[in-house]
This record gives C-alpha cells, sequence and structure tokens, in this order.
C-alpha cells in the first residue's frame, strides 16, 4: 500500500526520535565517565547504556523489513527497557547517600524479579497474555502491539520501582539549600514519556511503544553537559545528614545544604563570596590541624569537626567540600570528664594537706596527754575533730557540687533569692531585693547552695574584716543586694561591706584558700561549682559603694526590671 507523504514523515520522524535518543544515551557516557563517585558512576553508565539499547531496539521495530524481526526487535527492546529499571535504583540509591544498591538481599530481589518478568515477556508466544500483534496501516504501516493483562501489571510494577527512585532524588533535592531546579527539570523529563505511553492505548496516531528512552536522552544531555556541576555538588552536599558547604577553587562558596544553613543561619545570603569573609571561624578552624569549631546555638556552645575533601570531573578539581560533624556531646562529655579529674586532683591534694595538719594535732596531744596524764590537752584535739568534720562535710559538698545537672526546672531568681535569705541567720544582716523578674533554667538545691554561700560570705565578713575565702563570723549590720545585671545578662549579689582585697582576687575561687584560723575555703568554690554545673559563670569584684559583688551570668533572656515588687 503507498504511503502518503504525511506518513513518510511521520514515520521517519519516529526513526530520527528513536536514534537521536539511543545516540544521546550513548553520547553521554563520555560526560557520565567523568564522575567522581564509582557506585554513581557504574549505575548512571549501566542506565543509560541500557536506554540507548532499548531506543535502538524502537528503531530497529521500525525500520526493519519483515514482522518477524520487527517482532523480535520489540521483545528485545521489551527485556532491555526492563533490565534499566535496576541500574536506575542502583544509580538514585548511590547518588542520594543510601546504602540499598549495596545490600545482598535488594541486589537478589532484583536479579530475580527480572528474569521472572523478562521470561514472561519472551514467552509472549506461548501463553500470549503480554501482548497479541496485528497489522495496521495508520498512520503508516507497521506491526501493531495490542498490550495485554500481564503487560500492565508489569507496567504498573516498572512505574512503581521508577518512581521509588524520583522519590529518593527529590527528597536529596529538598534538602539541598540552593537553586535545584534545572535538575528537579531533568528528572521531571524521564517522566513525561509517560503521558505518550497512556495516548498509544487511546489514539492511533501514537505508537504503542514505550517512549521513556527520550526523556532518559534529555536528562543524561542535561546531567552531562549543561548542569554537571551542578550534578556533582548536589550530591556532595545532599546525600549526607551533616552540614556540607561546597567551595570552588578560589575558596568562594558555591553551595550548601539546609543543615549547614542551619548551623549558619546568613549563610545563603553569602553564596559566591570568600570563605574567609563571609565564614571567619570557620575558615580559622579548616588551618588548625584537629581543631574543634565551637558554634554558639541559642545561649550555649555546639561543637564540631572539619573535614575536607576535594572532589573532581575527570582529572579537573572542581572544589573542595567542608563536612562538618556534629560532636557537641562527646566533646561535653570529654570536658566534663577533664574537670572531674582536676576536681579529684584537687581533692587529693586538699586532704593530704589541710587534713594532715589536724590530725598531727590530735596525734600530738593525745601523746602528751598519755604521756603528762593532763586531761587539758584533749580539748584542742577535740577541736581538731572538728575542724576535720568541717574539711570533709565541705569536701564532700564540693565534690557533689560539681557534677552534671540533668533535671532543671523554671525558677524566679528574686523570689528564690528572698526564699534562701530565710534559712540564714542573719542577726545584724538585711537583704534588699530589687525589683526585677529573671526566670532561669536551675537545680533548686544546687542553686540554693549559691545564694546560702554568698551570704554567709557577706555576713561573716561584714565591716570588721576584708572579705577572704573563709568562714570566720566577722561583719554586722552589712546590707546585700540583689539584682539584675544589664542587659538581662544575669543576677549580682553585692554587699556593702569592706569589699575584696586585691590580692586574694586571682585566687579566690580556689579551694581551700582562706586567711582566718577557722575558715575551710570551700564556701566560694562550691559557689562557683555549682555556677558553671549549670553553664553559667561567675566574677568577683568590688561594687561601687566599695562592697564585694559576684556577678553571675545565666545567659537569659527573660529579665526586666519592674516598677514595684
Amino acid at each position: 500500500m503507498p504511503i502518503s507523504l504525511g506518513s513518510t514523515q511521520l514515520f521517519w520522524l519516529y526513526v530520527l526520535l528513536f536514534a537521536a535518543s539511543a545516540l544521546a544515551c550513548l553520547w553521554s557516557l563520555r560526560a557520565v565517565s567523568r564522575v567522581q563517585h564509582p557506585a554513581v558512576r557504574r549505575g548512571l553508565s549501566w542506565f543509560l547504556l541500557l536506554c540507548g539499547g532499548w531506543a535502538a531496539m524502537h528503531v530497529g521495530y521500525l525500520v526493519s523489513p519483515t514482522d518477524a524481526l520487527r517482532y523480535a526487535f520489540y521483545v528485545g527492546g521489551l527485556v532491555v527497557g526492563w533490565a534499566a529499571i535496576g541500574p536506575w535504583l542502583y544509580f538514585c540509591s548511590a547518588y542520594t547517600g543510601r546504602t540499598l544498591h549495596k545490600r545482598s538481599t535488594v541486589r537478589l530481589a532484583a536479579v530475580a524479579t527480572f528474569l521472572i518478568v523478562a521470561t514472561v515477556k519472551v514467552t509472549n508466544p506461548i501463553h500470549g497474555y503480554y501482548f497479541s500483534t496485528a497489522v495496521a496501516t495508520r498512520p503508516f504501516r507497521y506491526l501493531q502491539i495490542v498490550p495485554g493483562v500481564l503487560h500492565w501489571v508489569a507496567m504498573g510494577l516498572a512505574y512503581a520501582l521508577a518512581f521509588i527512585g524520583f522519590f529518593m532524588l527529590y527528597e536529596l533535592f529538598a534538602r539541598v539549600d540552593s537553586n535545584t531546579r534545572p535538575l528537579f527539570v531533568l528528572v521531571g523529563l524521564t517522566g513525561i514519556p509517560i503521558v505518550l505511553d497512556v495516548l498509544s492505548v487511546y489514539h492511533e496516531l501514537v505508537l504503542t511503544v514505550t517512549y521513556s528512552p527520550i526523556g532518559v536522552a534529555a536528562f543524561a544531555v542535561g546531567v552531562g553537559y549543561v548542569y554537571f556541576d551542578e550534578f556533582q555538588v548536589i550530591r556532595l552536599t545532599g546525600g549526607t545528614d551533616d552540614p556540607v558547604i561546597v567551595v570552588d577553587d578560589d575558596d568562594r562558596i558555591r553551595e550548601c545544604n539546609t543543615q549547614a544553613a542551619a548551623v549558619f543561619p546568613t549563610l545563603s545570603e553569602h553564596l559566591g563570596e570568600p570563605l574567609a569573609a563571609a565564614l571567619p571561624d570557620l575558615a580559622a578552624a579548616l588551618e588548625t590541624d584537629g581543631e574543634k569549631l565551637a558554634i554558639t546555638d541559642r545561649g550555649s556552645p555546639r561543637y564540631y569537626t572539619v573535614s575536607t575533601a576535594s572532589f573532581y570531573a575527570a582529572a579537573a578539581r572542581l572544589g573542595t567540600s567542608i563536612t562538618l560533624v556534629d560532636v557537641t556531646a562527646e566533646e561535653r562529655y570529654r570536658r566534663e570528664l577533664e574537670d572531674r579529674n582536676e576536681r579529684l586532683d584537687r581533692f587529693a591534694s586538699i586532704v593530704s594537706h589541710d587534713l594532715r595538719n589536724p590530725l598531727q594535732v590530735i596525734a600530738g596531744r593525745l601523746d602528751l596527754a598519755a604521756e603528762t596524764g593532763d586531761l587539758s590537752h584533749l580539748e584542742p584535739a577535740l577541736r581538731s575533730v572538728d575542724r576535720m568534720h568541717e574539711l570533709i562535710d565541705d569536701l564532700l559538698e564540693l565534690s557533689r557540687e560539681g557534677l552534671s545537672i540533668d533535671e532543671t526546672e523554671p525558677v524566679s531568681v528574686p523570689e528564690f533569692a528572698r526564699e534562701c535569705w530565710t534559712q540564714i541567720p542573719a542577726e545584724g544582716a538585711t537583704i534588699v531585693v530589687e525589683p526585677f523578674e529573671l526566670i532561669v533554667d536551675a537545680d533548686p538545691e544546687r542553686l540554693k547552695q549559691v545564694f546560702e554561700n554568698l551570704f554567709r560570705n557577706a555576713i561573716e565578713h561584714g565591716h570588721e574584716n576584708t572579705l577572704t575565702n573563709g568562714d570566720e563570723d566577722g561583719g554586722e549590720d552589712v546590707t546585700i543586694r540583689v539584682g539584675p545585671l544589664p542587659d538581662a545578662r544575669g543576677f549580682y549579689v553585692a554587699d556593702d561591706g569592706e569589699g575584696i582585697d586585691p590580692g586574694v582576687r586571682e585566687t579566690l575561687f580556689d579551694p581551700g584558700i582562706t586567711t582566718t584560723a577557722d575558715g575551710t575555703g570551700f564556701g566560694l568554690p562550691i559557689v562557683r561549682t555549682v555556677v558553671e554545673a549549670h553553664g553559667w559563670s561567675i566574677t568577683a569584684t568590688n561594687g561601687a559603694d566599695g562592697g564585694a559583688r559576684f556577678e553571675i551570668e545565666t545567659g537569659e533572656r527573660d529579665a526586666e526590671p519592674v516598677t514595684g515588687e
């Protein structure tokens, strides 16, 4: 039957379309060979190779001179096209940083599924449930394929598996804090031919063949030759849950993932800028060997290890990926362990030094009492026993207060200060709590030690003695004031006594430091230990009226002066 001019043009349009798709897939293999990641390169190469072969089978199906050859090419295309699903999922898994392609059970299931479906397709001449054929004359003469029930089952399974890969890719693109729209479009092109697959059932001008190789060809050309660098970078930044920043050879920021943008909130505004100018602390950390990067997050530091890796296309270096791994828990544990070891060393030193003196007094006085029979020697010995009890109690308290704080609750600082004051023997002393509001997250029992020790220090030294780290009874008529720090940074406890002697200010919080005969020297170390266990800080200075002033910075932002109590 003669073919009209329109039919001839349409015939060659189909041939050229599938031939161009085959050549585009095979041509893109050269570009894919530059992909750095071996598993990504392997999966994508096999996917393009099989899709190119699939498109070539369609060409053979169209141009073959006999129906038998057309039938053979069509079945060959069915098998090759079905085989392409495996490399597609392999590529998607590797590209998105998953491990599905490495699991032996998944591989065995994929091979078994391929063999079962391929066998059904190849044996169609026996059972006839996959498709049947007829000679069609419109839009030109060709071997028409009439899908059977197994065709729709296999196609549904194929599309379901393909969409698993789409989901993995789209999820990855969503995690990247950069413009991934071009790659969204390229991946979407692989699914557009589904529309033609559906139309082929209802419209005689659309041949009953699978058009997926056309979309794959567009994807291959786009990834291999138009957006290759972006394709590489997105795999680096999106294929991990760790913060990743990519810089080019000039150390300018190119891309980052959402995790990096969360760590550095202004990072997206600095794309294209030098790393040293945009993130100087990170740039400095890269220059040090093994130094951890500390970043303040809502008032508390988080710690990261920083590593770099160059990435290439073939032999050309494209840039460097910077990966941050959150090691906050490990670093806090290490620091806590160091603090505990330091406290143990101090504990051992104090025990060996401070307890030796009263023990020597006890031993000497008991010897004298035994030798002379004079029982008056027992009184100094008993005082030394009391002294040892005080030292041991304070040492145990200091050790306990240094433990980390696990449970906290909101505490109103001014109300809590007044409550603690009621537990202090305060004859001749008064307290003034300024009208302010400050809510802190604290362990009330531990915070109580802070106020009680600071109150006792003020009362016991008062106006008669320069403040030292001891427990000697001293002051009278001392006024203690509790109020907020500027900018709601915390609170202070101050008195109107003699103030802090500059000679002892540097060692004021050291355990066992005292200039009084009866002082243990543990009151202020307990205060500092509890404060630091909360993650706060304390400094000692003299107030405007000359008395001692202890400032505790909590980092809270809920403090406000009020007009009245």
